[in-house]
């Protein structure tokens, strides 16, 4: 990659050119901010079995998904239901969905989205000034362009795998961003919703198996171990009130980290530190087909996340799914979906 920096502001940049007025007074709620201590990529800064090569906060996404959603439609309603679909999000992102037994949907706290919005007062007022009810922003699926089912491409799918590609094995870079996304357009689905979709065949193919490349990782056992580890700590630490539930929506992930830390270390409980230790210290994953004794040891299936975007074909804005008009884009879809990991993963305990 050209790239040795991926740099989040030239990022926004490329999402959208001409960020609306607006937009920068909604993202200064407390409610918004509190995300900026949230990782995306769910605890995986914490190991050092992961090596991401930058910090990208539940903020920054919000943020790009906002700017995408303006970027496309204009509309205020829909920018805002994007800008606060992630409001509700705890420390560590979905490994709370794992702590909440929800590895496969990992949806478990969105329906709190509505509470941290009515519970911002200082927001529920703004929005009263602007004269926006609040279920018109406090539920993004409800806008195909925001959100929309797997494998079409929404502007929470499309953002995502930039920043989170680069960040987990510099698979994008801000050049090849750019490249990417200025073949995005506005296209009409089977459902003749809006989609995003691309103008260009061999930029959706590229996108398809970069997203398939990154989304791989997520089905790897390193993946699960880490998430469902520090899930298993977290859920450790609140039996033990080292933590309290409520600390999972008010604390940032360094704030969150710095307290486990001197719990270990300074009052040290034997079932605690065990899980927690691991978690902060290992760096290799044992696969195998069989349980392995005395290690940390899961078998676990979790979310699949793929994309087959649309590609304009005609003047008329008609649209086909990728796979359907490039084998090399079916075949990479085709193993991603067929892709399984050993039946279990395991790390010696620490």
């Amino acid at each position: 990659m050209e790239d040795e920096v991926f740099s989040i502001e030239k990022y926004h940049s490329i999402l959208c050119s001409e960020v609306p007025d607006f937009l920068y007074e909604y993202i200064s709620f407390p409610s918004l901010q509190r995300l900026n201590g949230i990782g995306l990529l769910c605890g995986t800064d914490w190991t050092p079995l992961f090596h991401n090569h930058f910090f990208y906060s539940r903020l920054d996404h919000s943020i790009g998904v906002a700017l995408i959603v303006w970027n496309f439609t204009h509309d205020k309603k829909q920018t805002l239901a994007a800008l606060f679909h992630d409001v509700s999000t705890p420390v560590f992102s979905h490994v709370v969905d794992f702590l909440n037994g929800d590895a496969l949907t990992q949806e478990s706290t969105e329906h709190l989205t509505s509470v941290f919005i009515n519970e911002d007062l200082a927001l529920s007022q703004k929005l009263f000034m602007d004269g926006i009810y609040k279920y018109e922003i406090d539920d993004y699926h409800k806008y195909p362009v925001a959100d929309n089912e797997i494998p079409g491409l929404s502007a929470d799918r499309l953002e995502y795998m930039y920043p989170s590609g680069a960040a987990l094995d510099k698979v994008w870079s801000i050049k090849e961003v750019k490249s990417n996304y200025k073949n995005i357009v506005l296209l009409k689905n089977e459902k003749n919703e809006p989609e995003l979709g691309f103008r260009n065949l061999e930029e959706a193919v590229r996108y398809t198996k970069k997203f398939c490349e990154i989304s791989l990782i997520l089905q790897h056992n390193e993946d699960k171990i880490s998430m469902q580890l520090l899930a298993d700590s977290l859920k450790c630490a609140l039996e033990k009130k080292f933590i309290r539930e409520e600390d999972l929506y008010t604390m940032s992930e360094k704030e969150m980290i710095f307290l486990l830390d001197k719990k270990m270390n300074e009052a040290p409980d034997e079932e605690f530190s065990k899980l927690y230790r691991t978690f902060r210290g290992m760096k290799e994953v044992i696969h195998s087909e069989t349980p392995i004794e005395n290690a940390y040891c899961i078998s676990m299936n979790v979310k699949t996340r793929y994309v087959d975007p649309l590609v304009l074909v005609n003047e008329n804005k008609e649209a086909l799914r990728c796979s359907s008009l490039s084998l090399e884009a079916l075949n990479v879809i085709k193993d991603f979906l067929s892709f399984s990991d050993t039946k279990y993963g395991a790390v010696k305990w620490l």
